[in-house]
Parts: structure tokens; sequence; C-alpha cells
């Protein structure tokens, strides 16, 4: 999902279209990140709809790691964070149901997810 199409968005209204598509048992691939104050929000809503039919979500975030950056690329991504929001790195938010696992290292995610389909 492209920034742009939460940008404008209310930090409830964010969480609240993240979780809709979630809850179709689809996993988003956002640009940038959510603020710290959203992806709590959006843990904190999620614990209280789990249910029989809702069982989570799994949420990773990945960040270019500005320690190995010279200082001329550490200015140029700090203005535009500044001048644009904060576009860097991604996000992922996908089901419990799902998503088996995430695993993170400092430049990559891995993503295991398990076939939802039942067998005839």
């Amino acid at each position: 999902m492209p920034f742009h199409e939460i940008a404008d968005l209310s930090s409830a209204k964010r969480i609240n279209k993240l979780l809709t598509i979630v809850k179709q048992e689809k996993i988003v691939l956002l640009e940038g990140q959510l603020k710290k104050e959203e992806e709590a929000d959006l843990i904190e809503i999620t614990m209280e709809e789990i249910g029989d039919k809702f069982k989570g979500i799994e949420l990773a975030v990945i960040y270019p790691e500005k320690s190995n950056m010279d200082i001329i690329k550490r200015l140029r991504f700090d203005i535009a964070r500044f001048l644009v929001g904060n576009r860097q790195g991604f996000t992922i938010v996908g089901p419990a149901s799902i998503v088996k696992r995430v695993k993170q290292n400092p430049g990559s995610i891995e993503l295991l997810t398990q076939d939802k389909r039942r067998k005839r």
C-alpha cells in the first residue's frame, strides 16, 4: 500500500483501514511506517478484537540504519523525512491466522505463512 493512501488520514482511520484489510485475511505491505503511538494503538485495538474468527496480527517494521550512512546520506535522509514524512522503510501487517512467523534482521524480513485453504 503506498503511503499516500493513508497520509491524509487521522491516526484512528489509518489503524481502522489496516485492520479492515487484515481482517479480510490479507497481508499489508505498507510503504513507510506508522508513528510509534499508532503502532501501540493498533496492537491495543487488535487485542480487544481477538476472538474465534480473528486471531490477532503480526507486525514487523524494517527501517534503514542511519548508522551505516555517511554524513551526506544522513543529511539527505533527515531532510527527506522532514519534507515528506516517515516514508523510509516499510511495515508489514498480517493476520496471525496466516502469518506463522516473522524473522527480522537489520536489513531484511523473512515472512513464513501457512495455507488457509481447506484440503478436500
